[in-house]
Formats: C-alpha cells, structure tokens, sequence
C-alpha cells in the first residue's frame, strides 16, 4: 500500500514539473549546462526514513547549502563568542554576493552569504593531520550519512571565473576578519562549494539538523546542539538572502538555497525537506525549489508555528487481536480460527499531537503493513491535539487502506477525528472490545465458515449439550421455557436466587463486572452458548443484559429440581455435560487472560 504522504509527492512532483521559469546559473561555465529537467523532492525523518521522487539520486553541487555546515563547524572549534567577532548573525537584505560588511569592523552581516562563509570557512584549520578543507568535507559527509566527494570539474571553473569572492577575501584580509594569506580560504570556499551531493543527501543533512544533529540513519553526533540552534536561527533570518524576510512569514522553515538548484530546508524536531531542480529565479534559488517548499509547508502544515510538540512517532501501542481477545465465549473450531488469522487483524493506538509528524508515522506504519493484515483498528482515544492536515492524511490513509479490500474500524468517542474518518461508513466503536470483536467475526466468516458465527442455534446443535442423546435433548426442551428479551434489558444480576441455565438461541448478552465504580464488559455470548452460575465458570457476573433482541432457553431452577426427581438418568447426564462445558470455558479464560497480561 503505498503512503498517502508519497502520493502527495508524486502528485506535487507531476504537478511543477511544468513550471518552466527561470534558468541554470550562468556565472560558472562548468554549471550552466545543467539539464533543467531535473528535478527532485525528498522528505527524511527524524529516524531516518526518506521519501523521494524524481531524480533523487542525481548529484549536483552543494554551492551555498554548503554555508550553514561550514558555519557550524567554525562554530564547533571555536565557540559562539569567538566566531561572532568575526561575522554577525544580522539579515543584510542583500543578494548572496553583495559586498555586505560593516563600516567600522568589517564584519560580514551574516555567514549565509558569500563574505560571511568566506569568513567561516577561514576560521576551519587543519588537526589530526588533515587539512581544513579535510575536515570541512568530512563534516558534511558525516551529516549524509555517506562519503562526499568534489567536482574537480566544477572546482575548477569557480576558480577560473571567482573574481568578486577573490575580492570579498582580500577586504575581509584588509579588516584582519581573515587573518592569513586570503588565498587560502577563498580556494578552500570554492572547494566547498563543489562538492556533490543528492537531493536524497541533502534531505538527510537537513534531517541531522531537525534530530538536534544526530544522523538519524548513522546516530553519530555530528555537532553539538547550542551550534544546531543556532544554525537554524540564522538559516531562518538569513538563509534566503533578500527574499529572507518574505520566505520566514509565508514559509516559516530554515531554509538555505544555492546556485546548483538545491533547496534545503528544516522543521526542527520533525524532517529535513530537499528539492533539486537548477532553473533559478531572480533571487538565486531553484524556482521550482521554492514552489515546492511554499506548497509542502502550507498544505502540510509545516510552519514552526504550526509544528507539534514533539517530533516523534503517535503509535504507542500496535498488536494482532490474538494479544487481547474480545472475551466473546467461542467453540474449540472458533477458537482455532482466530489463532491461525488473528494476526490479520491489527490493533493501532496512536497518542500525543496528531500533526503532521504524527500523522507521517502512522501513516508510514500502517502503509508497511504486509498485505495479510486485513483489518485496521485505529485508536484515537490517545491523541491530544490535531490539525486538518493531519486529519487529511489519516482519511487518505484509512480510504487507501479500504481501496485495497481490506477494511478499517475506528476507536474513539464521537467528535472531530470520527467525524472526518468515519463519514462514508467505516465503523465508530467506543472501546477496543467491542472493535475486537467485530474484527473476530469478521476473520470467523472469511477463513471460517458461516457455522462459526450463526444467527440462530437450535437447542440439539449446542456444543455444551453434545454428551445427551436426541431423546435426553428433547426432553429438556419439552421442560424449557422460551423467554425474548430486547437492546438493554436486565437479565441476570449478582445476588438473585439460582435462576437456572440459560441457552442463547438468537441475539447477544453482555456479561459485566463492577470495577472501580462501573461496570466493566468481560464476556459477550452469542447463539449456541450458555450462561448461568456453573456454566458462566464459577459465580454469577454481576450483570448480564441483552444487546439487540435476545431469544433465549430458559431451563429454570424448578424445572432442574423436577428433572431431578423424575428423570434421574437425564439429570446425572445433563450436570456432567454442564461441568464439562464449565471447565472447558474457565480454562479457556485462563488462556486468554494470560496473553491479555503477556505472561
């Protein structure tokens, strides 16, 4: 089944891939024949899952998302104080080449653009017997998740053609900013500036950022978590150069764009996004980068406003219904039934913000699930908060389900979840009982037979009566009496005189004890069951009503008093029958209640 969450990707990726505006960067030779066709959209997780479409796995160069990294670095080596001598944390409102640095310093605005990253990569020195451009690209290895390498190709080219970045160095040298030969780090700039990378790689960057700057794939700490907050402080303020300010309001992502065609940006807590398409626009950035982010954050809710408060799975609870069964009282062939196809039954209990990082996990969940799980029960009882994004992709998730034959029940009280979810008839239950019992039947009637779950059972067709002869089976149904009782009718309660053995020939009873102040269902017996003191396995419950109109057999205390007397043979035959059945039920209630407790 495939995810609602990749759909929308597919959907979003046909979508812009008509927009034809803008073209590849022009100002270095080696990148202005990069085809415009390409185009990549990637989602990666916190725990490192990735949605991809399009050409994800094409490698472009990194150019300007290099800067946030490199940034990040210096950030590590040297500290916050340290590193803010040398370059501010200001949006300068400038394109990312302007000459933006302060009169009196010479501090570049900010480490987003050219002088500023110039600024950063100088600060990155050689240890360990690796140079600083060395470390620099393991860095950025280390956020992929795999090993990087440079075009050579573009390297060069940036190199031959890098005049105004030359420029740039040699004022930030002027101002003592850069404090060595300049030549150095301008080249170390353009290296960084060429290495290659994957709309996937990118995805995952910008996931290490959003997990604190763990990779979520590897788990290594790549950088501390003060230099991630404030990566992503100044990505969001100054990561989109002059269209900074307009990007923060409508999009509200960190976010950093480059030359090459790649977008980068972030939802702290949640996911990296990438997209790589090379026309650019007036500003620089991919356009269709930019319209795609613009769509994914306003139709996916992803502004950090928006965000949930935790970026982490909603399932807390997901197990086949053979781990807490329903309680309905089955025959042995019943019994077996479900413990073969149970597990195709599948209980899940999502809880906490049900935003769009909840909804991406359930979604991601229960979309994995292997085509022998036919049911779905989704419990919502847990969730706190939830969004109409979310709510979109769990209705996408639940039809999707049902559109490949297989069904969905949902678990909560009436209100806003069931209201989206359950409007073209999927089934509302208000606890997991009754929703495991709809599933049992369900399972009975497709890998059983209709037998398994019948409407009606004659009284010579009971399992609890199979030792008595016809003429022994006849007898006691002369001495019975039929009884109708309708939705909700008190039959047995605790405390009654002996009331005599009950057969259930159509209809449901629930048997309920009291728990904590109310009562609680533990049993539900259907046709071709029994119940009373003995047969109901030690003690009456304390209540036992009607659900639906119930017809039942009734052989009362007087007429087992006057089998007793008249019919001694049929009596010693039809307490042995009862016994029987009474401990086959208590045993098969230990059974179950040892996996409800998982012993």
């Amino acid at each position: 089944m495939r995810s609602p969450i990749e759909q929308y990707l597919r959907d979003l990726h046909r979508e812009l891939s008509g927009l034809t505006e803008g073209l590849p960067f022009q100002g270095i030779p080696a990148m202005a024949s990069a085809d415009p066709d390409d185009f990549a959209i990637c989602l990666a997780t916190v725990d490192g899952y990735v949605y991809e479409v399009g050409d994800s796995q094409t490698e472009f160069t990194i150019q300007s998302i290099s800067k946030p990294f490199t940034y990040g670095l210096a950030l590590e080596d040297h500290g916050l104080d340290a590193v803010d001598r040398k370059i501010d944390v200001e949006p300068s409102g400038d394109a990312f080449n302007e000459i933006s640095l302060a009169h009196d310093t010479g501090r570049p605005a900010n480490p987003m653009i050219n002088a500023g990253a110039i600024a950063a990569t100088s600060l990155i020195k050689g240890s360990g017997g690796r140079d600083g451009f060395a470390r620099i690209l393991d860095v950025y290895s280390k956020f992929a998740g795999r090993p990087l390498s440079v075009s050579e190709h573009v390297f060069a080219s940036e190199s031959a053609t890098g005049f105004r970045n030359r420029a740039l160095a040699d004022l930030l040298r002027s101002f003592g900013i850069i404090e060595d030969d300049p030549d150095g780090p301008v080249e170390n700039y353009f290296r960084q500036c060429s290495v290659q990378v994957t709309a996937r790689d990118l995805a995952l960057m910008g996931a290490t950022l959003a997990n604190g700057g763990q990779q979520p794939v590897t788990g290594q700490q790549v950088v501390g978590l003060e230099t991630v907050q404030r990566m992503l402080s100044v990505m969001l303020t100054c990561g989109m150069y002059d269209d900074a300010g307009a990007w923060t309001s409508a999009v509200g992502l960190p976010a950093k764009s480059g030359v090459g065609g790649g977008l980068m940006a972030v939802l702290p807590g949640q996911l990296g996004i990438s997209v790589y398409s090379p026309p650019l626009d007036q500003h620089g950035s991919s356009v269709r980068g930019i319209a795609a982010v613009r769509r994914l954050a306003a139709e996916m809710g992803l502004h950090f406003v928006q965000a949930a408060r935790i970026g982490r799975s909603a399932i807390r609870e997901h197990y086949p219904i053979t781990d807490s069964p329903s309680g309905v009282r089955r025959n042995q062939e019943a019994t077996d039934v479900l413990t073969e196809h149970g597990h195709r039954a599948q209980l899940v209990e999502l809880h906490g913000d049900l935003l769009f990082a909840g909804a991406e996990s359930a979604s991601r969940h229960v979309s994995s699930m292997p085509d022998e799980v036919e049911i779905l029960l989704l419990d919502v009882r847990k969730v706190d908060e939830v969004n109409d994004v979310a709510l979109r992709l769990m209705d996408e998730l639940c039809d999707g389900f049902e559109e490949s034959g297989r069904r969905v029940a949902v678990i909560d009280s009436p209100g806003r979840i069931s209201e989206v979810l359950c409007t073209d008839g999927t089934p509302l239950f208000s606890g997991s009982t009754e929703a495991i019992e709809w599933a049992e039947e369900l399972l009975l009637r497709k890998h059983g037979c209709s037998s398994l779950v019948p409407e009606t059972v004659a009284l010579p067709d009971f399992v609890a009566l199979a030792p008595l002869t016809d003429e022994q089976i006849a007898d006691l149904d002369a001495a019975m009496e039929r009884r109708v009782y309708e939705d909700g009718d008190l039959i047995r309660r605790s405390g009654q005189k002996f009331g005599g053995i009950y057969f259930i020939t159509s209809g449901h009873v629930a048997a309920s004890t009291a728990h904590g102040g109310h009562h609680v269902r533990h049993a539900t017996l259907g046709p071709g069951m029994t119940f009373g003191e003995i047969a109901l396995g030690g003690g009456a419950p304390v209540r036992v009503r009607a659900e639906g109109q119930v017809n039942l057999l009734v052989l009362t205390a007087d007429a087992i008093e006057k089998i007793e007397r008249d019919n001694t043979p049929l009596a010693l035959a039809l307490w042995k029958a009862v016994a029987t059945d009474a401990y086959t039920r208590v045993e098969q209630n230990l059974q179950e209640v040892a996996v409800r407790v998982r012993i």
